[in-house]
């Protein structure tokens, strides 16, 4: 549904009456200041201030979550749920400003002692000023030769440490298998021990020598975070050499080194939330991941990721959950913007099951570090218990009744359970 204003949704905890803080965070965000100023008229607030468009109380605290200044230790906590909107011509369709706009300065204000984004709105302007996702879900799909099915994929692990030909040589292993995707881990980008130009080559021959043979090419994210003109010339040289994908670091490229990644790039875009948890993991703090995302998708982003169930960090399920569906959700009418959610850290053949019955799809990107590599029959039989886990799910069988005729299943069950 379009909307004509900005409009932000917000958790809130204060120790101020509710409608108070809400005018404050309104006020501060747009044409207000603590005090009164001669040039702020009526006429002014009624064209550029930002409105309360809603404020429901849905709780209370015993204590702040964070110190509050000025307000009395025993005062009465109250947590509510805010609408703040803006009138576009504050800032423009700008995705910069937009940040500064929804978030800004309102985490320091002493009238709330936990504020949280927890959804955004936009007018169309927005997605006629950017390209959104250039490949998305079926041009991944495409481009990795994988019709239908979640795309199986891994993560090179050791994350650090491998020369470009112990790369390769692990990369050979996977292609045989057979495997659809993997990526370099956020941390190998560029490193005097395994530098990208001699990465991507050495990595690209494999692949192109296993295509050849087998007449499957595996799509490999290439992490070319790095300034800008550094990745532009690591796109550039991934799509030399034939490859099928980049990937970069979100928050270390910053939102406009993102943007100009976009307007500059051919490939897809696999999108890397490292960083994520400093953003979120209070839940009084920070950022829903379905606020945060959206800036990201229509930035141009084709894959993100979303963890996984039952991960190897804190996000519990619902949350993951609420992420990946959110990926698939258009965000205009005329640009959805919807993009490849990837699940990882910490799944194996044991959580695909699950995956798809909260999803509801198979169109995702499941990665597997130590789900693939740990497994005890080596890489290979790591990988086939990936892909029969997923069929097993799809097709409405219980893993169990599955793995009695699928051996690397049913060592999977033993070994990750």
């Amino acid at each position: 549904m379009s909307v004509e204003r900005i409009e932000a949704d917000y958790l809130i905890e204060t120790a101020y009456e509710p409608q108070v803080a809400a005018e404050t965070m309104a006020g501060e965000q747009s044409s207000g200041t603590f005090r009164p100023v001669p040039g702020e008229t009526e006429e002014l607030k009624a064209r550029a201030a930002a409105r309360v468009e809603r404020l429901e109380i849905v709780g209370t605290a015993e204590a702040p979550s964070l110190p509050t200044a000025g307000v009395a230790a025993d005062a009465k906590v109250t947590r509510a749920q805010v609408t703040l909107s803006w009138p576009i011509d504050n800032l423009g369709p700008s995705l910069p400003n937009l940040m500064a706009t929804v978030s800004g300065n309102l985490s320091e204000l002493k009238q709330v002692s936990g504020l949280r984004v927890l959804d955004i709105r936009l007018p169309d302007v927005f997605a006629e000023a950017y390209q959104g996702p250039q490949f998305g879900v079926a041009g991944t799909r495409r481009l990795a030769g994988v019709a239908e099915g979640p795309l199986i994929g891994t993560i090179v692990k050791p994350s650090v440490g491998f020369s470009p030909a112990e790369t390769a040589a692990l990369v050979k292993t996977l292609a045989e298998a057979g495997i659809d995707f993997i990526k370099d881990d956020e941390l190998q980008s560029d490193g005097p021990s395994c530098p990208f130009e001699a990465r991507v080559e050495a990595v690209m021959a494999v692949i192109d020598e296993v295509a050849d043979r087998t007449g499957k090419k595996l799509m490999y994210a290439f992490n070319l975070t790095g300034e800008l003109d550094q990745m532009r010339r690591r796109h550039d040289l991934v799509m030399r050499l034939g490859g099928t994908c980049v990937m970069a670091s979100l928050n270390s490229v910053g939102l406009v080194g993102f943007v100009e990644l976009r307007r500059h790039a051919a490939l897809p875009i696999h999108a890397h939330r490292n960083g994520w948890g400093y953003l979120s993991r209070h839940p009084l703090l920070g950022w829903s991941y379905l606020a945060w995302q959206k800036f990201w998708r229509l930035a141009g982003a084709d894959h993100m990721h979303v963890n996984g169930l039952r991960n190897k960090f804190s996000e519990p399920d619902e949350s993951v959950i609420a992420s990946a569906k959110e990926c698939l959700t258009p965000m205009f009418e005329a640009k959805p913007c919807t993009v490849m959610p990837v699940f990882s850290s910490g799944q194996t053949a044991l959580q695909a099951p699950d995956t798809f019955a909260a999803i509801g799809t198979d169109d995702l990107m499941y990665l597997a570090g130590g789900g693939i590599m740990a497994h005890p029959g080596g890489p290979a039989d790591g990988l086939a218990s990936l892909r029969q886990g997923w069929e097993a799910a799809m097709a409405g069988i219980p893993l169990d009744v599955y793995a009695r005729d699928h051996g690397p299943l049913a060592e999977a069950m033993k070994t990750y359970a």
